[in-house]
């Protein structure tokens, strides 16, 4: 004995019970490792009689696989997104944000969007090779490709796998325009292949900062840089003449909302140029995580934070319609929208945002490729 017992049944994973540990796992942003929703088994944590609730929680270590991927360049055609096409480098997110909208895509793998998104890992090492071979197709049609759309691309694990930066060159080599989000200040490991490009007006960089309370983020973003390290990162990069922008994103209502207008001020000083926000996001199983994160974690707000929430999704968790989900709908979402429009005209911020160029594409040289007559 002395160890939990995980029951099984099969009742849908929608129903609000997990397998989770009352304590949660030290340095992990769920505190639950439920089923995907299309698994028929559901995972319960039950006590054993013994005690071992109560005991501390072991580590859980990151395990990383290989994704055997054929292609690496991802479409889509989402009208309120702006870009057509994105890289992964790696499937999961060690940062573990707890409101990452990206956690029921390990559902597709048979995983949990919850510990298993954060811990069980994959990484596409042919990356850059893959992205070489699509771009060299014939009526390939340039457009500028974003990186750290659904994961990021400067998690911990990219500083043994680098992926990102060999990604990098390549679209260098192509003189292909890249956008970049990140929470990770791992981001300066690239700065002379981002300088270089954005010389040529081929490269910008956007670093998400959700809070400046370290407290909070470390709760909601257990394995991300600090605040302070991405506020530097800004800095470091803007110095390099890379156009660099702000996230300020999620914003939470009566959690991190009210951080809107510093976490902008912030960046601007640091030598960020633009901004962008995005209303919380929970989608599938993301709503039952966030919703025991904040029971935990937030346990006298949890109540007013959701009713906030659903004041901005018609009443309901999420609202997925194109147009709605980034920004939300309704008073409080209109509020935020206006103090945002407000903040940057005063700090001057999304002024001087050119169009990235596409005119500069070339496919280099390959061994074996014949010599053009002169």
């Amino acid at each position: 004995m002395g160890k939990n017992i995980v029951g099984f049944g099969t009742r849908p994973p929608d129903e609000g019970e997990f397998a989770a540990h009352p304590l949660g796992v030290k340095g992990r942003g769920t505190f639950s490792n439920g089923s995907g929703r299309f698994e028929r088994e559901h995972r319960v944590v039950i006590d054993d009689g013994w005690g071992t609730l109560d005991e501390e929680v072991p580590a859980l270590k990151t395990t990383v696989g290989i994704d055997a991927t054929r292609t690496i360049i991802a479409r889509n055609t989402s009208p309120d997104i702006p870009f057509d096409r994105s890289i992964n480098p790696y499937r999961g997110c060690e940062h573990g944000c707890v409101y990452c909208f990206a956690r029921p895509t390990h559902a597709y793998l048979g995983l949990s969007p919850g510990q298993d998104f954060e811990s069980r890992l994959f990484a596409k090492p042919k990356a850059a090779q893959l992205l070489a071979s699509e771009l060299r197709k014939p009526g390939y049609n340039v457009r500028s490709m974003a990186l750290g759309t659904n994961t990021d691309p400067y998690q911990p694990i990219d500083e043994r796998y680098k992926i990102t930066r060999e990604i990098l060159k390549v679209l260098r080599d192509f003189r292909h325009p890249v956008s970049i989000v990140t929470k990770s200040n791992r981001v300066l490991r690239d700065i002379d292949i981002l300088s270089e490009m954005a010389e040529l007006g081929l490269a910008r960089v956007a670093l998400s900062v959700t809070t400046l309370d370290r407290k909070l983020a470390r709760a909601m973003e257990p394995r991300a840089p600090t605040p302070e390290r991405r506020i530097e990162a800004i800095r470091e990069l803007a110095k390099a003449g890379i156009p660099t922008a702000v996230m300020p994103a999620p914003m939470i209502p009566a959690l991190n909302d009210h951080e809107l207008e510093a976490i902008l001020e912030r960046a601007r000083d640091a030598g960020a140029t633009n901004a962008a926000y995005v209303i919380l996001r929970l989608p599938l199983e993301i709503k039952d995580l966030f919703r025991e994160w904040l029971e935990v974690q937030q346990p006298g707000r949890a109540a007013h934070v959701m009713s906030l929430v659903r004041s901005m999704r018609g009443g309901k968790d999420y609202d997925a319609e194109w147009g709605k989900r980034m920004k939300g709908d309704g008073v409080y979402a209109e509020l935020i929208a206006k103090r945002f429009k407000l903040a940057c005209e005063r700090l001057g911020l999304n002024k001087s945002w050119l169009p990235q160029r596409v005119d500069l594409f070339k496919p280099p040289p390959k061994a074996g490729d014949q010599m053009q007559l002169l």
